[in-house]
């Protein structure tokens, strides 16, 4: 059954233009600084956490917009030096004995790489500053 006094849904009047969405509020400088030492901690996982607080947060804080930008650059250098790194070992696979070994190397030190800048980048904009890394290709500007 239904309800007699339940109120039809609200419909778009024919002709009438939708409103738009407001813009969301703008983070306090507590959350901008929050969002941006996060967007550097997600670099650990992968590309994708600081992607996604980057396109949520760039029109929302200044330092969201800065840090989320050079930690998905970092996160895209990182994604580039993987694929160099697996040409590089398929190619080391023909070296005996010592291949392995330098393959095995460059891993470890990308992998460390990996984990390290990020968490160093989010330590510096949580006490306060901004961080760059120190190899780094700008894609977005």
């Amino acid at each position: 059954m239904t309800d007699p006094n339940a109120q039809p849904p609200y419909e778009q009047p024919a002709g009438q233009p939708q409103q738009p969405i407001a813009p969301a509020a703008p983070f306090t400088a507590a959350e901008d600084k929050q969002w941006a030492m996060w967007s550097h901690f997600g670099g650990v996982l992968s590309w994708i956490p600081p992607l996604i607080i980057w396109l949520i947060g760039k029109d929302r804080g200044r330092l969201t917009d800065q840090e989320g930008k050079e930690s998905l650059n970092f996160q895209i250098t990182m994604v580039i030096a993987w694929v160099a790194l697996l040409i590089v070992n398929s190619i080391l696979l023909f070296v005996p004995l010592i291949g392995g070994l330098i393959g095995t190397l460059l891993y470890l030190a990308l992998l460390v790489v990996q984990i390290l800048f990020p968490i160093l980048g989010g330590v510096k904009v949580n006490g306060g500053g901004t961080y760059r890394y120190p190899v780094n290709f700008r894609f977005i500007k």
